[in-house]
């Protein structure tokens, strides 16, 4: 007797070459059967008729903590049919202790942020100072660490230095791309290109690049492309929302984040305590409220009281990413066929931009993506980034159960599966407790916070592009 059989429905699956109509068995959370039909008994069935079954949906790129994302985060992904995210900043503390108190079924691992005065002393840690944060982040649970270049620079040897390391110790290191000596745009891409020096780098959200800040958005994501295809070490992620995510404390009488005073000029704003204030109350900057239990976006007096009652600490987003460039860059494809952006993300979580089915089956319906294509970016090709294609990513005998059902014609989520365990079920989200992901170092801090676990061993996590272009 099988535990679960989803019946009727229209599955895609690349990895395993199947889309068409297909029985689907999950038993002892694993996938037991693919078959036209499946006629055995089973403790329950679903019938998904007029539905599409996918693998469970990978999230890249989110933010699930209390410095960004916050506790709404979990909710907010399994409502969108994630079943699997990559936290790309923490800090892992906060993220581990908001997975054990909020979990909603995901599988989820976190690499932490390098940061001066926080992880890190200064902008320019030595390899002895960046070898001790690695350790720590590793006790902690993290399995890598990011580079928050343009919101926090280092120094460009430094930020070197960084990719350096968790190349030779077989860890996770991503990106934001910006350094002292230049900022968070092409030039700041094309010199995180260059600094990686060959090593693998995850280069996340490429459109934040390429806003048409300096020229055309269209020239912009061209130029993009051609810097990633001279560096096949790199695997990029992009996404469509137009809002970015941002931090809007404020220390000293000016917003800490470098990105935030770049997109105060952008509108027209002083980077200041003033601009900031004025910003929000014309409709420029937009501050994230939590309500009902998921963050929404607000703006105008509301939103002004609301910052000053956090005391300035609170998450905002701008509407700077034009659709010329992130519609351009999910599409776009080399000579060989291949994705010029390995995947599409979100820089959600807690971040109200969870919009994987909106706004990436929407470009299915206008035949820019075949349906298979949107699985590839947002179940293959992430599930290979993170060393899990052997149980992830695929619908195949023996694979994890991780499952997401959508309505493609309404382009959301109805139902979703994380080892067989239901999150989401018709809209509302049931699902209890999180997988974290993390390095052998860091079972006994996830398992103390009774945590379930998995172990990514140094290595098996890293973003080595060429292999997720098969």
């Amino acid at each position: 007797m099988y535990d679960l059989i989803l019946r009727g429905g229209v599955l895609c699956d690349p990895v395993s070459a199947r889309e068409g109509r297909f029985d689907i068995a999950f038993e002892a959370g694993k996938i037991s059967k693919v078959a036209p039909e499946i006629t055995a008994p089973a403790r329950r069935v679903e019938d998904v008729t007029g539905l599409h079954v996918l693998p469970g949906i990978i999230d890249s790129h989110v933010h699930v903590s209390n410095w960004m994302g916050g506790a709404a985060g979990h909710r907010m992904l399994a409502l969108a049919g994630v079943t699997t995210a990559l936290d790309m900043a923490g800090p892992i503390d906060s993220v581990m202790e908001i997975a054990a108190r909020t979990g909603t079924g995901l599988t989820l691992a976190c690499i932490d942020y390098i940061r001066p005065g926080h992880t890190v002393e200064g902008t320019d840690p030595d390899m002895p100072e960046l070898e001790a944060a690695l350790a720590r982040a590793r006790q902690a649970g993290a399995v890598g660490l990011k580079i928050l270049g343009g919101h926090f620079p280092l120094s460009a040897t430094a930020s070197g230095r960084v990719i350096e390391l968790c190349a030779r110790e077989g860890a996770h290191v991503a990106f934001h791309a910006g350094t002292l000596e230049t900022p968070q745009n092409l030039h700041g891409m094309r010199e995180a290109c260059d600094l990686a020096a060959g090593h693998p780098l995850h280069l996340p959200h490429v459109n934040a690049y390429a806003r048409g800040f300096e020229a055309s958005a269209h020239l912009e994501a061209w130029e993009a492309t051609r810097i990633l295809s001279a560096h096949p070490n790199i695997w990029s992620e992009s996404y469509l929302a137009p809002i970015n995510g941002n931090s809007a404390k404020c220390s000293n009488g000016i917003p800490e984040s470098v990105a935030t005073q770049r997109n105060l000029i952008a509108g027209g704003y002083t980077p200041d305590l003033d601009g900031m204030a004025k910003a929000i109350a014309e409709g420029w900057a937009w501050i994230h409220l939590y309500e009902d239990g998921v963050t929404h976006l607000e703006t105008g007096p509301v939103a002004v009281q609301a910052w000053r009652e956090a005391m300035t600490d609170i998450g905002m987003s701008f509407f700077v990413n034009p659709p010329e460039t992130s519609l351009s860059l999910a599409i776009l494809k080399r000579d060989d066929g291949s994705f010029a952006i390995d995947a599409l993300a979100t820089d959600g979580g807690g971040l109200p931009r969870n919009d994987l089915c909106e706004r990436g089956l929407a470009l299915v319906h206008l035949g820019a993506l075949r349906l298979a294509e949107f699985v590839h970016k947002t179940s293959v090709a992430p599930a290979r980034m993170m060393g899990l294609s052997g149980s992830k990513g695929h619908l195949g005998i023996g694979a994890d159960a991780d499952v997401t059902v959508i309505d493609l014609a309404a382009r959301k989520p109805v139902l979703s599966y994380g080892e067989g365990r239901a999150i989401l079920e018709r809209g509302k989200v049931v699902g209890q407790g999180t997988t974290m992901i993390v390095p052998p170092e860091g079972r006994a801090r996830a398992e103390s916070l009774r945590l379930r676990v998995h172990i990514a061993q140094a290595g098996s996590f890293r973003p080595v592009s060429p292999l997720y272009r098969a």
